[in-house]
């Protein structure tokens, strides 16, 4: 005889969801591991509560209690992404987060003053040598503008002399 289906399964599984932990303990925790933005929390949380004011008052109290902190979560971004990536694909990124213009700002001139030597260690970990030709300066200018580094700094990167 095959598996019937329980119509109320459903309902209990509800039930058993709402015993599990508190709104509030399920966003420490995720905080715990790390940072995020007051949105991208706000989406993990709202699939344990139908009442989305219910998520907006208890982030209202995490920022209060210094649980939850939009400049940190764009340090930590930037920190994570920074190694890889250059400045405009990080700010893209923060923007997609919400954080404030005014942060983005003093964390794009901080990420700028690094840009050359993060451009030049992703290209040198990826190419061997300097392009030899047109198809291979195209590739590799490339792949550094998919990586978010800005055009004068690729022409550097593919131009200089630099030694190491």
């Amino acid at each position: 005889m095959g598996a019937t289906t329980d119509p109320d399964m459903d309902s209990a599984v509800n039930r058993d969801e709402r015993r599990g932990p508190s709104l509030k303990a399920r966003a420490v925790g995720f905080l715990s591991r790390r940072e995020y933005a007051r949105s991208e929390l706000a989406r993990k949380l709202a699939r344990y509560t139908e009442d989305p004011s219910a998520i907006e008052r208890m982030l209202d109290d995490l920022e209060r209690e210094g649980w939850l902190s939009t400049r940190r979560f764009a340090e930590s971004l930037v920190h994570r992404r920074a190694e890889k990536q250059g400045a405009a694909r990080i700010v893209q990124e923060l923007r997609q987060h919400g954080v404030d213009e005014a942060q983005i700002g003093e964390l794009r001139e901080s990420l700028r003053a690094t840009e050359y030597e993060r451009a030049w260690a992703v290209w040198a970990k990826r190419f061997a040598e300097r392009p030899a030709d047109r198809a291979a300066y195209a590739k590799q200018a490339r792949f550094l503008a998919g990586r978010g580094f800005a055009h004068d700094i690729i022409r550097r990167v593919l131009g200089d002399e630099r030694e190491d």
